[in-house]
């Protein structure tokens, strides 16, 4: 049979009972030896006197009489004389009865200061035993607030939080960094939960579009070639869709990841795919000015093609009528950056951080209509911070956006040389 282990209340308490009784022994053996001590110290501060005691009749012999008295004699006492065999043996018997006697009595006291400080000791040690079991249940009981909360908590409680008061000691700490914690855990799981429904939904979409396309064009056995072209090209468009979202999803989950092997690549270089891909720039529709000089770093190639791609396919798709997008890489204050910007539709810039939330649009600028999923930004964030970098979104007070991936410089031995930039094209 296991027996339960003993609480870390119970603990404590013996450990205090245990070290209180340890001093308390201590302290009595120190008492006892001093008091024993003076004992003994007083017990030879004593003189004899011998007195001989003449006869009161004639003819009769000579007594002598030996007394103990307390304390030494006076400096100005008669000096001792030298004494005969009786006074001698007379002296000796006083003495020795004497010192009998005191150390009888000495002993006796000796015992009765023993039991009193054992049983003083004993009735404390009880008190201190009390004490320390109520003090510690005090002091614990922050901890067993802290279990219970935990116990409390799951995907349907995260809300709930210790929000313990009192001093700012270890246990205040801990428990506002069990807060910490949970309100964290909140979030990821409110994220979570906002991202299943909304990658849901979106899903949904194309998948009805299909569904009712497929449904439609087989109820009509007179379909005609041209309505099955038709449908053949809305089920295309609906699968292409589909997999845009899909490829969003799974460079989000990449970049979540983390970064398996680094290899050093060049932001400038995987730039100009992205910009050659945009067929805006080439028939005149949008300006392009891009300055792409050496950008640096060490990290996943695939990844942050796919952060250069977001970011401008962004820029073409929520630009003005008539715009531009300004691309320009580099090394700034000892990092590599990105920055990309164009004009459109005006922000308000206490929404701007909401566009890095997966599937979060702009009511104006980034509907769905567009064809975008609100996943762009978000890709772009985690790609960056997956490579230890960060992105800083600026709402332009004219319209439109400013964005700067700012990723760790690679070092200058790993770092490729920079291929010759494309032509800035305007």
């Amino acid at each position: 049979m296991r027996l339960p282990r003993p609480s870390i209340r119970l603990r404590l308490t013996a450990w205090y009972a245990t070290i209180f009784i340890a001093m308390g022994i201590v302290l009595l053996a120190v008492s006892y030896a001093v008091v024993r001590r003076e004992f003994r110290t007083e017990q030879g501060k004593v003189h004899v006197s011998v007195e001989e005691i003449a006869p009161l009749k004639s003819g009769a012999s000579h007594r002598v009489r030996a007394r103990v008295l307390p304390g030494l004699p006076q400096d100005n006492a008669a000096p001792v004389k030298a004494l005969s065999s009786d006074e001698r043996l007379a002296y000796l018997q006083a003495r020795n009865a004497y010192a009998a006697q005191v150390s009888a009595a000495n002993d006796r006291a000796l015992n009765n200061v023993l039991l009193a400080f054992g049983g003083a000791l004993l009735i404390v040690t009880l008190a201190s035993v009390a004490a320390g079991w109520i003090v510690a249940g005090r002091a614990l009981r922050p901890i067993s607030r802290i279990t219970a909360t935990a116990r409390s908590i799951s995907d349907r409680t995260l809300d709930a939080r210790i929000a313990l008061h009192g001093p700012r000691d270890e246990l205040r700490e801990l428990a506002d960094t069990f807060d910490s914690m949970l309100g964290r855990l909140e979030d990821a799981f409110e994220s979570q939960r906002r991202f299943v429904a909304n990658a849901s939904h979106e899903l949904r979409t194309p998948l009805a579009i299909v569904r009712t396309e497929l449904d439609v064009t087989l109820d009509d056995p007179e379909a005609s070639e041209e309505e099955l072209r038709s449908m053949a090209r809305v089920i295309r468009d609906a699968n292409e869709r589909m997999e845009r979202l899909i490829a969003s999803l799974l460079a989000l989950a990449s970049s979540e990841a983390g970064i398996v092997q680094q290899r050093p690549v060049d932001l400038a270089e995987v730039v100009a795919p992205a910009l050659e891909r945009e067929p805006l720039f080439d028939d005149g529709s949008l300006q392009l000015e891009a300055s792409l000089s050496p950008a640096p770093v060490l990290g996943d190639a695939v990844l942050l093609e796919r952060l250069a791609a977001n970011l401008v396919e962004n820029a073409v798709r929520y630009n003005a009528v008539v715009g531009w997008v300004r691309v320009r890489t580099g090394v700034e204050r000892g990092e590599a950056t990105l920055h990309v910007a164009n004009p459109g539709a005006r922000i308000d810039p206490a929404a701007v951080e909401g566009l890095l939330e997966p599937f979060r649009r702009m009511e104006s600028s980034r509907a769905r209509s567009t064809g975008g999923y609100g996943l762009g930004l978000a890709v772009v964030r985690a790609v960056a911070q997956a490579h230890g970098g960060r992105i800083a979104v600026l709402a332009r007070r004219e319209g439109g956006l400013e964005v700067t991936v700012s990723l760790p410089l690679a070092p200058a031995a790993a770092a490729r040389p920079a291929r010759v930039a494309p032509p800035v094209r305007a």
